[in-house]
């Protein structure tokens, strides 16, 4: 299977510093792997609503947003989420998108966990502190969602910048950047799980 990433841009600012941040990564992709970026300021989601002890899941009409998102989703071989870092978790878009997935793994004839497993996932996110230990919420959401899809985890390509621009002046994740999605992510897995 061909690669293919879906960036999911989960700033509300458009060229925003972790925006930038994953071009810079995406950059070093081969030509031949396809990328499709998906801004989730432009396509909002409404609220997410919990369905999961109805019995009237469908699928979404591929015309709206969130068809357009769980068909994007469904069609990646990597999956970036690349938001800032918000209250040292996801933004509110991404969190919003994140919950969608619960909805998607009950929706009839999508197979998403099925899907998804196997497929990797990636994190690019822009904090304003220097420790990025404060990250570690935002690591382990995605972490732990790759581990319950049965994903391959790539983990999380951080830099650091509060202004405009600002990340394009850490030149040690300017660095990373150029080597993030090089090699094979390993299977993500619970801190609880045997090995």
């Amino acid at each position: 299977m061909t690669r293919r990433f879906l960036f999911v841009l989960g700033s509300s600012r458009l060229d925003g510093n972790t925006e930038l941040l994953a071009r810079r990564a995406a950059e070093q992709l081969p030509d031949d792997v396809e990328q499709q970026w998906i801004s989730l300021a432009d396509h909002p989601l409404p609220d997410f609503v919990d369905l999961r002890r109805d019995s009237d899941h469908v699928r979404a009409p591929r015309h709206t947003n969130a068809g357009l998102l769980l068909d994007a989703t469904l069609a990646a071989t990597d999956i970036v989420i690349a938001s800032p870092v918000y209250w040292y978790s996801v933004s509110g878009l991404t969190k919003r998108y994140l919950d969608y997935w619960s909805g998607w793994l009950r929706t009839p004839g999508v197979d998403f966990k099925a899907t998804l497993a196997g497929r990797t996932l990636w994190g690019v996110a822009v904090l304003a502190d220097h420790d990025p230990s404060v990250a570690d919420p935002y690591a382990g959401l995605l972490h732990n969602s790759a581990a319950y899809l049965g994903m391959r985890f790539g983990g999380v390509l951080l830099g650091n910048g509060s202004g405009r621009g600002d990340v394009l002046k850490d030149t040690e994740a300017l660095a990373r950047a150029k080597e993030f999605f090089a090699g094979e992510a390993p299977l993500a897995r619970f801190p609880h799980a045997s090995v």
